[in-house]
């Protein structure tokens, strides 16, 4: 007969197995999962769950087999206010293959990203409000060395300048200058802001260039996508991404420039002149509209 306490302790000893066999399988925390198909290779036509919930991360799924629907949230209280126009937006990685993409909503499928394009590294971005991210298996015989994996990114539509950013709704950028309020609350709030001028042109594609800026002043910055040219030199240096279709500013004016980044790369987004901008912020901070201060002079 097994003792009380015995039959315990071996009961303890299979959960704890169990907990490590399952952690061998799968690493997942708010932002970023990484699991493996052999868990369910048995299983192909299972579909997993996985929660997300934050504004940037990773997945990568090892021998994928089955499905998995990922459910992308940010980490806030959902509310309609923060939920509105708010994309996901996935980039693969040069090496991601087994799986398509799809957006899923009530059982209905649209193809976002087949297999085959997912060596491209190209975005994809998708409204929230429209469905979650369907990551589908491509049945193969032998599923070794096949990996998807990709980044993703929360993107509000709302935000000053997102009109420029061509990933959102491709096709339909629209150049249209910022009004008086998205510049102030661009300057307050976009991933980098700062004025200076266009220093060169550096590559001109279909669908967005690249250029240079040269910085003298640089109110603040999510990432270092401006370098300093030294300790002794006010002066800024870095490159932006621009829709092709609305051209490059006078090269000679002094401009404002704010705008986002995103997946490592910076995108132009309101741009005044900035002797247009230093009107527009002397109204706003005499009258106590201005949404912060920054150092204009």
């Amino acid at each position: 007969m097994i003792r009380p306490w015995a039959a315990l302790q071996w009961v303890t000893m299979a959960l704890v197995y169990r907990a490590l066999c399952t952690a061998a399988q799968y690493s997942s925390d708010l932002c970023n999962w990484r699991g493996s198909g052999l868990t369910h290779e048995s299983h192909r036509r299972d579909v997993e769950q996985v929660y997300l919930r934050c504004s940037q991360g990773s997945l990568e799924w090892l021998y994928p087999t089955g499905a998995i629907i990922v459910n992308l949230r940010p980490n806030t209280e959902p509310t309609s206010a923060n939920m509105a126009g708010l994309h996901a937006c996935v980039k693969p990685q040069r090496h991601s293959q087994g799986s398509h993409l799809y957006l899923e909503r009530t059982g209905d499928l649209r193809l976002l990203m087949a297999e085959s394009e997912q060596p491209q590294g190209k975005i994809r971005c998708f409204s929230l409000a429209n469905g979650a991210l369907f990551v589908e298996a491509v049945h193969q015989a032998d599923i070794s060395r096949r990996i998807t994996a990709f980044q993703y990114e929360l993107v509000s539509s709302k935000g000053p300048g997102a009109h420029l950013y061509p990933h959102l709704q491709p096709g339909f950028v629209t150049c249209e200058p910022c009004s008086d309020e998205e510049i102030l609350l661009a300057v307050c709030t976009s991933d980098f802001a700062g004025s200076g001028t266009f220093e060169a042109v550096l590559s001109i594609g279909d669908e967005h260039s690249q250029a240079e800026l040269t910085l003298s002043r640089l109110f603040r910055q999510k990432n270092r996508i401006f370098v300093s040219g030294g300790a002794k030199v006010r002066r800024w240096t870095g490159r932006v991404s621009i829709p092709t279709k609305c051209g490059l500013p006078h090269r000679r004016d002094e401009y404002l420039f704010t705008g986002s980044v995103h997946f490592g790369e910076a995108w132009l987004g309101c741009a005044p002149r900035y002797k247009d901008f230093l009107r527009l912020y002397g109204r706003a901070r005499s009258t106590g509209t201005n949404p912060c201060q920054v150092d204009v002079d």
